[in-house]
């Protein structure tokens, strides 16, 4: 049975993928999922295209949330996916040092010093990397973000273009490298060798 959104870390890290077809609906779930954070007290990092950036901003202002305030404060990063992959690319595969001094700094960055600070992070570098052909990079980079989580505290939502996918071995490779899968709805599930939850 799927879980409620704002029940995901109750059974430790959370690294969920959102497969999507609609970015409309893509950034509604994004929005829903940084501004339960953000109304907690937990900081949002938002790593995506200029597109969904926008999207995701006007998302969180329909929840009467300021995107604006919030940014003075530190307590909202809008980061171009394009330009943080520049960060640690190497002859076209990420670098681990480079990638978790670029991460660490960042997440430090956004905790500001605070005690038991968890962020929520929504990424689509991979989906970058993997539109361009370099599944393999793309891979490469999900398997650093489940290593960073061992030593910093952050729910990290990735999201995937569905039109990146021709066969379904591509989606299942994705799941495993992730804890949840969400729906079209904003539940989550727990990922599981059975197809995942794509409609």
């Amino acid at each position: 049975m799927d879980q409620p959104i704002d029940d995901r870390r109750a059974t430790g890290n959370f690294h969920a993928v959102r497969f999507y077809e609609s970015q409309e609906s893509l950034c509604k779930i994004v929005g829903e999922f940084l501004s339960e954070g953000l109304i907690a007290g937990q900081p949002a990092l938002v790593i995506g295209t200029p597109e969904h950036r926008a999207a995701i901003v006007q998302e969180l202002r329909d929840r009467n949330l300021n995107p604006d305030k919030l940014e003075a404060a530190g307590d909202l990063f809008l980061l171009d996916g394009r330009e943080v992959l520049s960060t640690f690319m190497v002859d076209g595969h990420p670098s681990e040092p480079l990638f978790e001094a670029v991460m660490t700094d960042t997440l430090l960055r956004l905790c500001r010093g605070r005690m038991d600070c968890t962020i929520r992070a929504y990424g689509e570098m991979v989906d970058l990397l993997w539109k361009d052909g370099t599944t393999v990079a793309a891979i490469q980079l999900e398997m650093l973000w489940n290593k960073l989580a061992k030593t910093h505290d952050f729910s990290l939502l990735c999201g995937y273009g569905m039109g990146n996918f021709y066969k379904d071995a591509n989606v299942e490779e994705i799941c495993s490298h992730h804890t949840h899968v969400i729906s079209p709805t904003g539940e989550s599930a727990p990922v599981k060798t059975t197809s995942p939850i794509l409609h």
